[in-house]
């Protein structure tokens, strides 16, 4: 029954966080309150595993996330529902596109889409953000002091020229040590 449900909530996921990896955030989100899979910290660890790890986000947290909650039939099940309904969709798309490419209404349809997508990256932002920098588990805001000097520091240190040109991945493993440093 469990590969059932990750099927479907995934699938839906799928379905509807059009925009990417990160528009797929706010339905996680919600998985956190509906089911006890897994807790709203525990998403902010996918988050941030998923995004260090090669590979789409969207289907690394799908990963991670049927994994954490039933294993490797749980991980292909949660993964395969997730790019499902892209797939289908993509596959009616290439076969109607070609006749349909120059139809105003279908360009105004994409255009009309993308405000959306834009307001779902945003929230998914919002969301990881008040995950990272803040604990409201208790009813109450607890501002984490060390997560937020951790975060200045880091993107004060990337707007200088010469730091402009270290890879990504280093300011990640910076990131990822200093938050090992500081819960010691």
């Amino acid at each position: 029954m469990i590969y059932l449900t990750l099927f479907i909530e995934f699938f839906k996921i799928g379905l509807f966080s059009i925009g990417g990896g990160m528009a797929t955030v706010p339905f996680l989100m919600e998985l956190t309150t509906k089911y006890t899979w897994f807790s709203t910290e525990e998403l902010a660890n996918m988050i941030a595993i998923s995004e260090s790890t090669p590979g789409p986000i969207g289907i690394n947290m799908a990963t991670f996330a049927g994994f954490h909650t039933a294993g490797i039939p749980g991980a292909l099940t949660a993964t395969f529902a997730l790019v499902s309904p892209a797939l289908v969709i993509i596959i009616i798309i290439a076969k109607f596109m070609a006749n349909f490419s120059d139809n105003k209404y279908v360009k105004s349809a994409f255009y009309g889409i993308r405000p959306m997508i834009a307001a779902l990256i945003g929230f998914a932002v919002w969301q990881i953000v008040g995950i990272t920098f803040a604990d409201t588990s208790n009813g109450t805001i607890t501002l984490h002091y060390s997560a937020v000097i951790i975060g200045l520091i880091i993107f004060i240190l990337t707007q200088i020229k010469p730091l402009k040109k270290i890879h990504p991945i280093i300011w990640i493993i910076v990131g990822a040590a200093s938050g090992i440093f500081f819960q010691l």
